[in-house]
């Protein structure tokens, strides 16, 4: 089993502790690390690995759904400029990553802020240090929670 496929079946066991809304075609949940303050990611419910893999109204709703998500997410994290990716090279299975950027917020490792999240290494934004916890997190799920209530039909 993937590792996204595990952590939703952690959802639907109840035992994700980072998770925040189901949706249509996906779940949304905290990232497990905040280098970037509102780090979250739009999972896939049916394991495929890339888009065209989807039906076409599947997909349609599953973009649909991720842009509504990303809106939501700029709005309760509050972001000057959003950053969406869908990889899935190290895990293979359709999520986006939703990164709420602000000014300044690479600058302490001389790097550009106008540049993709990744040029943060790995190992730093996946530090301990950047782990997010109780009662923090549960502030994170109430502030997204709230604005999917605004956003998501």
């Amino acid at each position: 089993m993937c590792l996204i496929c595990q952590r939703i079946e952690w959802i639907k066991a109840g035992e994700n502790p980072y998770f925040v809304k189901e949706l249509e075609t996906g779940y949304v949940v905290i990232g497990d690390h905040q280098y970037f303050k509102g780090y979250t990611l739009f999972l896939a419910k049916k394991h495929v690995t890339e888009l065209h893999q989807m039906e076409t109204s599947v997909k349609l709703r599953f973009l649909e759904e991720m842009s509504l998500v990303q809106e939501a997410v700029a709005k309760a994290f509050k972001a000057e400029k959003m950053n969406i990716e869908l990889l899935g090279n190290g895990d293979a299975h359709a999520h986006w990553h939703l990164f709420p950027r602000r000014s300044g917020d690479m600058k302490g490792h001389g790097l550009n802020d106008r540049g993709p999240v990744w040029w943060v290494p790995w190992e730093e934004m996946a530090a301990e240090d950047y782990q997010v916890q109780s009662p923090e997190l549960e502030q994170m799920i109430r502030a997204l929670s709230d604005e999917l209530e605004k956003h998501v039909v």
